[in-house]
């Protein structure tokens, strides 16, 4: 299993900690850092804010040598495809080739209605979502390129420069292993990630993802099936309790530390060293091939350290 770092950027990380977790990522061995893609915090009544996604993955872009970078994930609802291809394509040159574009329906419609974005009916954001990602991957792929949509319409379209990544940047559908988004996977995506599942959920899922591919004719193996988890890791049990007593302090749980993690040992990876090491290879052997921990202490650098020392060689 492969790993990387992912950050929820919407509560208050400044530019400063994104060049310090970038560091760090690149220091201790994680595969990748990817962010949310999120402009106000999804606590409610929280008055924590966000820098752009795909500036700030530019940004990282020039300042790292290693690392893959991108979003987990970008809401279709956000930007015109053509605009998100772009950025993503530019993130991929001056990363010299190490971008990645998550891609999902939109979901938060508080943020949407603050910020003027669009917010259709589910079957809507499917729809954009699906034509954003057969636009995005036809723009990297197809000189004169064009495209009649229901939502979108591109008439001969050569979207220039390409991708650094040939044939392009993997693709990452987020969804909750609901049929439409894995067939979105299975046609056009290199991997498919879910948020917090458990390990039969995992094995149900890299099922249905194999079948899928069956039906597109696709080698199942080139689909990857990641998941991202709350991680919250300590070297003891007193120090994973501590760490999510901060959780509760900073409003993102409730109760104490150590009830925090009972009730959520079956869908994020916490606790000591070696429960984590057990919980993370029981999803690689449920199918899981890559892990985005999410780490909501973002100025938790020990932590940090602590993934690339103990956790990195016990799982690749």
């Amino acid at each position: 299993m492969r790993l990387c770092l992912m950050i929820e950027g919407q509560e208050d990380v400044t530019w400063p900690q994104w060049i310090a977790l970038a560091e760090a990522c690149e220091r201790v061995g994680l595969e990748g850092l990817f962010r949310s893609d999120h402009y106000v915090s999804v606590d409610e009544g929280a008055t924590r804010g966000s820098l752009d996604a795909w500036t700030t993955l530019a940004g990282l872009a020039a300042r790292t040598e290693r690392i893959r970078l991108g979003t987990m994930v970008s809401p279709t609802t956000f930007r015109h495809p053509s605009v998100l291809g772009r950025a993503a394509t530019t993130v991929d040159h001056i990363s010299g080739g190490r971008a990645e574009l998550g891609l999902g329906a939109g979901w938060y419609e508080r943020e949407h209605r603050a910020f003027g974005f669009p917010f259709g009916s589910l079957g809507e954001r499917m729809e954009v979502f699906e034509e954003q990602a057969e636009i995005i991957v036809g723009q990297w792929t197809t000189e004169s390129f064009s495209y009649s949509g229901r939502h979108y319409q591109l008439e001969d379209c050569d979207a220039l420069p390409r991708p650094a990544q040939r044939p392009h940047p993997p693709v990452i559908i987020g969804g909750s292993g609901k049929r439409r988004t894995v067939e979105v996977a299975a046609r056009l995506g290199q991997e498919y990630n879910v948020v917090g599942p458990t390990v039969a959920e995992c094995r149900d899922l890299r099922g249905r993802m194999d079948e899928a591919c069956a039906r597109h004719g696709r080698d199942p193996q080139t689909l990857v099936l990641s998941a991202m988890c709350t991680v919250c890791v300590g070297e003891d049990t007193a120090q994973a309790e501590a760490r999510a007593q901060r959780l509760v302090d900073l409003g993102f749980e409730q109760g104490d530390g150590a009830s925090v993690l009972a009730e959520n040992r079956d869908t994020w990876v916490c606790g000591t060293i070696d429960e984590a090491v057990a919980r993370l290879r029981e999803l690689a052997d449920a199918g899981v091939e890559r892990m985005m921990l999410q780490h909501l202490l973002h100025d938790d650098l020990d932590a940090v350290e602590l993934f690339g020392r103990e956790l990195v060689p016990a799982v690749t």
